[in-house]
């Protein structure tokens, strides 16, 4: 999936959450890796030193998490899911036959649908880029990343209700 620091909207639930991971890897967690970082920097020799480079490795990962959240949060629209018209829009729960298969899924954040079962594929993914502002009935295809052309028809669009 493709990054998704595009979110178009977040349940005021899911804003809090993230907010409130924001808040405590940007103090305590930051606090926390510093302390690891200087406590196995006092080990001695860093080139050997692995609980030196596991705990870079693991700021670096951090501070990009602190990154992601900051621009989702910035670019967010809190509020509930778009009422379902019948019109794919990030949001939204998609039916759709892809390839043959028939599908269900989330267009938008994985992070709305933290709690839920369904597959989520980003609006700036090769699929949800296809699908945007299609109805119900229409048909259309994307190329995989493998190069391949894959058929999609749209079979439902419903409002993500959090399930």
């Amino acid at each position: 999936m493709a990054d998704d620091t595009q979110v178009s909207f977040l349940t005021q639930e899911t804003f809090d959450r993230l907010a409130a991971e924001l808040e405590a890897l940007s103090t305590t967690g930051r606090e926390e890796i510093a302390k690891r970082i200087e406590a196995a920097r006092e080990e001695g020799d860093l080139k050997e030193n692995g609980g030196y480079h596991a705990a870079k490795d693991e700021q670096g990962k951090q501070e990009a998490r602190i990154r992601t959240l900051t621009a989702m949060l910035r670019d967010a629209v809190v509020g509930e899911a778009p009422q379902s018209n019948g019109v794919v829009e990030p949001g939204t729960v998609i039916s759709a036959i892809i390839a043959g298969d028939e599908e269900r899924f989330l267009l938008g954040s994985r992070e709305i649908a933290a709690n839920s079962e369904l597959d989520v594929y980003s609006e700036s993914s090769p699929l949800g880029a296809a699908i945007i502002g299609l109805k119900i009935g229409e048909k259309t295809t994307y190329q995989a990343p493998n190069g391949r052309d894959i058929s999609v028809e749209i079979t439902g669009v419903d409002t993500y209700t959090g399930e």
